[in-house]
C-alpha cells in the first residue's frame, strides 16, 4: 500500500440548502452526535495515516472549522485546574503529528467540486498522490473498514487513481455521478446526475477519491481553461476525471462498505444523527 499522507477536504460555500441555520453555523460544522460532520472524515483520514490535511474554507470570520481544530488555551487551563483530565483529552481535536493547512475560497468566484482541489494543488505545489474527501458527508461503517482504508487498499502499490463507488437503488442515482467500470474494476465512464432511466449503472460516486499527480494536473487545467460564469455551470470534478480516463488514465473503482450519511439536507442530517446515535 502506498504511503499517502496528504488529504484535501473542501468545506467552503454557504450551505444554502440548509438555510437558515447555515447563516450562523457552517454546514460542515453541523453536529452529528457529539461531533461536527466534517470531523468524522478528519478522524477517519488520521487513522488511515494522513498527517497533512488541506481544508478549503470560506472567507468568513470567524471560521468555525479553524476554531474547532485550534487549541482553546483558556478551556484547557480551566480543565487542568479542576482535574478534568478526561475532558481535556476530548477537547484535543488533533494529535500532535497532524497539521491542518487552510486555503480560503471566495464564494463569489468559481465554484464546484473541482475548484477547491485545483486551488490546493497549486497553492501547495503538490506533486504526490492525495486523498480527497468532500466535507459534507460520511460513510458510516462501524466495526468495518473505513472509506479511506478501502481507497488506499484499492490503489495498493500502484500509481493509479481511485474513486469510491456505492450502490444506489432506485431514482436516487440522479443525485450522484453514475460510474461504469470494466471487468478489472477500472473506471470506463462517469455520468454526472443522470436521469434514472439514463444511468449506465446504479453505482454512484460519493465524493471520495485518490488523485494521482497526473489527474491533479488535469483538474487544474480544467479549472483554468474554462470560464463558465457565475450562473452557468459548476466546475465538477467528474469532468476532468472523464477526460483523464478517456486519455488513458487509470482510475480504480473501489466499492464502499457501509451507509452514506449526508448532512446536506435536513432529512439527511436528521437521519445521520439517528444512525450515529443508535436510534
Amino acid at each position: 500500500m502506498r504511503n499517502i499522507t496528504k488529504a484535501i477536504i473542501p468545506v467552503a460555500g454557504w450551505g444554502t440548502r440548509r438555510l437558515p441555520i447555515t447563516k450562523i453555523i457552517e454546514k460542515s460544522m453541523l453536529p452529528v452526535g457529539n461531533r461536527p460532520l466534517v470531523d468524522y472524515s478528519v478522524q477517519e483520514l488520521i487513522k488511515a495515516g494522513i498527517t497533512d490535511i488541506y481544508m478549503v474554507v470560506s472567507n468568513t470570520e470567524p471560521c468555525q472549522v479553524r476554531e474547532y481544530y485550534r487549541d482553546n488555551v483558556a478551556l484547557n487551563k480551566y480543565l487542568i485546574e479542576r482535574g478534568k483530565m478526561d475532558r481535556l483529552e476530548l477537547a484535543k481535536t488533533l494529535p500532535d503529528n497532524v497539521k491542518i493547512h487552510y486555503t480560503v475560497q471566495d464564494p463569489s468566484g468559481k465554484y464546484g467540486t473541482a475548484v477547491p482541489v485545483a486551488m490546493v494543488v497549486e497553492e501547495y505545489n503538490i506533486n504526490e498522490p492525495v486523498i480527497v474527501f468532500m466535507g459534507d458527508d460520511l460513510i458510516w461503517n462501524p466495526g468495518g473498514k473505513s472509506a479511506a482504508e478501502l481507497l488506499l487498499e484499492g490503489v495498493g502499490e500502484s500509481s493509479d487513481s481511485a474513486i469510491l463507488g456505492l450502490t444506489i437503488d432506485g431514482p436516487e442515482i440522479s443525485k450522484f455521478a453514475a460510474l461504469s467500470k470494466n471487468s478489472t474494476d477500472y473506471l470506463t465512464g462517469i455520468v454526472e446526475k443522470p436521469a434514472p432511466e439514463e444511468a449506465p449503472t446504479n453505482l454512484a460516486s460519493v465524493g471520495k477519491y485518490v488523485l494521482s499527480p497526473d489527474l491533479q494536473r488535469e483538474i487544474v487545467k480544467y479549472v483554468h481553461e474554462n470560464d463558465f460564469g457565475a450562473k452557468d455551470q459548476e466546475y465538477m470534478i467528474t469532468d476532468p476525471i472523464e477526460t483523464f480516463i478517456n486519455n488513458g488514465g487509470m482510475m480504480k473503482v473501489v466499492s464502499a462498505e457501509g451507509e452514506q450519511l449526508d448532512g446536506g439536507t435536513l432529512e439527511g442530517w436528521i437521519h445521520a444523527n439517528n444512525v450515529v446515535c443508535g436510534e
